[in-house]
This record gives C-alpha cells, structure tokens and sequence, in this order.
C-alpha cells in the first residue's frame, strides 16, 4: 500500500469537528438495525469533479486525479499543494485533498477490496480495524476548508459551479467515512442526501456538467437499495430510488465524463460483481488495469476474476 509519506498537515488550527457529530438520523422512529442498511456502492459519491472549469487552469486537478487513481497518494496531495499555491481561495482542491485522505484509508483498512465491498455483513460489521487518528484529523481539517471556501464563493454567486461541485464532493467524502471507517451508516445519510443537493444543484444549471451525474446516480441506486421502512422516512430532491436509473446514469459519467470517467468505471464493476455479472466486471477492470498501471488494486482484482472464470 502507497504510504502517506507524511504529507504536510495544512492544519493552521484544529479542525471543527461540531460539524460533523451534528449530523443525526433522518428516520426519526424508524426501528432501524445496524444491517438494515445496505451500503451498496456507497463509494462514493466522492470525487465529484468538475467537467472542466470556466477560466481556471485544471491540469494539476488533472495530475492529481490521476494519481488518485494510480494510489499514488503523496503524488496526488503535492499536486494539490502547487495547485493551492496558485488558487488558494478556490474550494475545489481542498476537497480532492480530502478525498486524497479518504482514499488512503479505505486502502490501508482494505474496504475498496471486492471481497468487502459485495459482502453487505462486511460493509455494516462494527468490527472493524480502527481508523487512523492522525489521517481522521487531516480528513477533517481538508473537508473544513473546502465547506468554508465554498460558501463564501456561493455566498457571493449562488450559480458558482466549482462551489457547488466542492462542495458536492465534500459531503460525499463524508458520507463515504461515516460509512465505511466509522460504520454509521444511517447517519451518513445526512451527508448523502446534502451531496445530492449540490448535484442537482449543478446540474440544473449546466445538464452536461456529466461528472455530477455520478452523485445523481449513486443517490438513485443507493435509495433504491434501501429496505422499504427506511426509503419511507427518506427523501432525496429528484431522486425515485430506481436502481436501473440510477446505473444508466452512471453509464453516462463512464461514457462522457472527464475527471470521473474512471472512477464511474469502478463503481460499475463493484455493480457488476454485486448483480453476480463477472464478465462485465472483468471487462471493466481491464481497461482500469490498463489505464491505471501502478494502482495495485486493479491488477490484484482482474487476477482474481480471471482466475474463476479464465482471461479472454
């Protein structure tokens, strides 16, 4: 696994933590059990990137997207750290370094294995490995500076696209840690259902801004996945809780998407192995695999698949 390397904290004061234990259950009287909920894909409404922005020098985003994907983790927070340099009021960064953090985690827990995230006992188990303090902190402190700066730029223009994308991405991110690390997985429907929010947001304002498709998709698919007496007390802005809906439009980021494409490409083949359709897993992991040569990840899992059903 990749290793921070010790990247700089980017901590001038703690991280307000009240923001995130303010969060409480949307299904106030629902006798909710910790494996009701069924996390399918709940990787991740993160990473909501931008299709490019207007007027805005993207190409270190680019980079460190790029090694995002590669799990070259201190790779990616450098590029993020030069591009903070240049743009340090802009939202948008601090919330690729949040999901720079997220990512290293999940990898150093092993929740992006397939074996963890097809198996829905796993996904709710409180058993879990602790989470690093010390990266929860940066976490912490990264998602707070891209809320800040975000509402200050949508205080000023309510239309602000990289505002509403980060701050799309930052209540993803969150969703995805309440979820999957701390395993709170009805109060990281708060974050969800925020992150949705900013989606529709954007997408009513620009309808081929196709990255944001990926939340809008995940929000469909994940509301659909939920037992009944939970989708009840649920509601989503623009959000029916169809599955197959929810799959197309994630098809749409894979097909036409930019920073997300790949990404969109992961969670079809987390889809494909839940819905027990390895071939198009295996598809899928090939051209992430190829793409994606130093990410681990990719290489270890297309091994597994074509080791139970043969390479092409």
């Amino acid at each position: 696994m990749q290793s921070l390397e010790n990247p700089p904290s980017h901590a001038s004061k703690p991280a307000d933590v009240s923001r995130w234990r303010s969060y409480r259950p949307l299904v106030y009287g629902a006798p909710c059990r910790p494996g009701s909920v069924r996390s399918r894909g709940w990787l991740l409404a993160l990473l909501l990137a931008p299709g490019l922005c207007a007027g805005t020098d993207t190409n270190l985003l680019d980079e460190a997207f790029g090694d995002l994907y590669n799990f070259n983790f201190p790779a990616a927070h450098q590029a993020v750290d030069r591009y903070v340099a240049e743009h340090p009021q802009e939202s948008l960064p601090y919330s690729v370094r949040a999901s720079g953090y997220l990512f290293y985690e999940l990898d150093r827990l092993g929740i992006l294995e397939s074996e963890f995230l097809i198996d829905d006992k796993r996904i709710v188990d409180k058993k879990a490995k602790t989470p690093d303090p010390a990266v929860r902190a940066k976490f912490l402190k990264a998602v707070e500076d891209a809320t800040t700066r975000a509402d200050v730029a949508l205080a000023a223009d309510p239309n602000d696209k990289m505002a509403l994308l980060s701050m799309c991405i930052a209540e993803g991110v969150s969703t995805d840690y309440m979820a999957l690390v701390e395993k709170h997985q009805i109060l990281s429907l708060a974050p969800a259902k925020k992150s949705n929010t900013y989606a529709q947001r954007l997408l009513k304002i620009d309808p081929k801004y196709y990255d944001a498709y990926l939340a809008a998709g995940f929000s469909e698919y994940m509301i659909g996945s939920l037992p009944f007496f939970i989708r009840w007390f649920v509601h989503f802005d623009n959000v029916n809780g169809d599955k197959k809906a929810g799959i197309q439009h994630v098809e749409l980021v894979a097909n036409e998407g930019h920073f997300l494409k790949p990404f969109a490409k992961i969670l079809l083949a987390i889809a494909a192995l839940r819905d027990k359709r390895p071939r198009d897993a295996q598809k899928l992991l090939q051209e992430l695999a190829k793409n994606y040569p130093q990410n681990p990840l990719f290489r270890s899992e297309l091994a597994k698949l074509n080791a139970k059903i043969g390479a092409d």
